[in-house]
């Protein structure tokens, strides 16, 4: 049967350790056949929350093989940037010994730096966490370090972006093991409903916007995120918010950089970017809930 090895090092991450843990424990309730183990390097590590662990064995005991996998996590980057890190001589070797016989190693956020302690990262596409991307790459100068990104695979390596990155990591290896069906109803069971491929960004439509005070201008951005299939007319907007419409399309370029018709515009490409990676939906379905008026037209815009 194949296994799944965590590895929980001192100040880990929560989240980056229990977003791929949740996802394969998903995964065993829909019949996917899979051990997970726990193991650790160091007695008594405890995460960034202050959370502790119960007894763990040491990564020694470990006896992976071809096609398992191990996953490394976050942790604090001041534990991760210190010396007594960069001394694991024997956990970073255990790795590379593990790739070597075919394991797929994959790291969540900054979890990435021990794989480049490893020597795994060197010609290897990868990424981490937006914050330490530079980090990685002036520490790994041989590693193809790729910043906007959510996960990649490269040389039997993934290595994904920050926290919750690691669970659409975590979904796109089961989707290559079990295929997008199987994937589909376990992201469902998480009530993950929006799935993000790899090519996604780190940063967020959603958010990126939002870089203002501006009631008003928050409130628009709000409806049409909710009212994605309406044709949403600038009157329609600015009798919502009491506003002139010649003064919400200055105000909203003034606050956003963009106006409205072209906020309106990446929005539905997001959804219909996320909507693709359901295989239930028909691109006649995905152009009609994200308000195009034919399956042309959006697959017209999303070549744009």
């Amino acid at each position: 049967m194949r296994k799944i090895a965590f590895i929980i090092p001192l100040s880990v991450e929560l989240l980056d350790l229990a977003g791929p843990v949740q996802v394969f424990t998903e995964a065993r309730f829909y019949g996917f056949e899979a051990e997970m183990e726990f193991y650790t390097y160091q007695e008594d590590p405890v995460s960034t929350s202050g959370l502790g662990f119960g007894e763990l064995k040491h990564f020694n005991e470990a006896s992976l093989k071809e096609g398992d996998f191990v996953f490394m996590p976050g942790m604090d980057y001041d534990y991760v940037s210190s010396i007594a890190f960069g001394a694991e001589f024997a956990f970073f070797k255990w790795l590379k010994k593990c790739s070597d016989s075919k394991v797929t190693v994959c790291s969540v956020c900054n979890g990435a730096f021990a794989l480049g302690k490893a020597g795994l990262l060197k010609d290897t596409q990868c990424t981490t966490h937006w914050r330490r991307v530079k980090d990685l790459q002036e520490q790994f100068p041989q590693a193809k370090v790729v910043a906007d990104i959510l996960f990649i695979k490269s040389n039997n390596v993934y290595t994904s972006a920050g926290i919750s990155a690691g669970i659409d990591l975590a979904l796109a290896i089961l989707e290559d093991l079990r295929g997008p069906l199987f994937t589909h109803k376990v992201a469902r069971g998480l009530v993950v409903y929006h799935r993000r491929s790899g090519t996604h960004k780190q940063q967020s439509i959603y958010l990126d916007y939002r870089n203002h005070i501006n009631p008003q201008v928050h409130e628009v951005q709000d409806y049409l995120i909710d009212n994605l299939a309406a044709e949403n007319n600038i009157e329609t907007l600015a009798a919502l918010v009491n506003m002139s419409p010649r003064n919400l399309s200055r105000v909203f370029k003034e606050k956003t950089g963009s106006t409205v018709l072209e906020y309106h515009t990446l929005l539905r490409k997001e959804y219909a970017n996320t909507m693709l990676n359901n295989p239930e939906y028909t691109i006649e379905y995905i152009a009609a809930k994200c308000g195009f008026k034919t399956a042309r037209q959006l697959q017209r815009i999303l070549k744009a």
